[in-house]
């Protein structure tokens, strides 16, 4: 995949805006698994702390859930309400 980067703004946050518009958008479904950060780090070629911190973001913010040791997956939007 061929990723060209805005040199204005940390790379991190050019990974999450992607993943977070594919999942807003529906091109991700819920409980689709996204990339690890294994995975980041050769899409893009970035670091692993990098990568860590998309994964950091999109949690955070509710986009994904991770099950340990099977991976991170898309959550159900419409659970926003169900998780307080």
């Amino acid at each position: 995949m061929s990723f060209e980067w805005k040199h204005d703004r940390p790379r991190w946050r050019q990974v999450y805006e992607m993943i977070r518009g594919e999942i807003l958008s529906g091109n991700r479904k819920p409980g689709e698994r996204i990339p690890s950060v294994l995975q980041l780090n050769e899409q893009f070629g970035i670091a692993n702390v990098t990568a860590q911190k998309v994964m950091t973001a999109l949690r955070a913010d509710g986009l994904i859930y991770t099950e340990p040791g099977m991976g991170s997956f898309v959550r159900d939007q419409s659970e926003e309400g169900e998780r307080a």
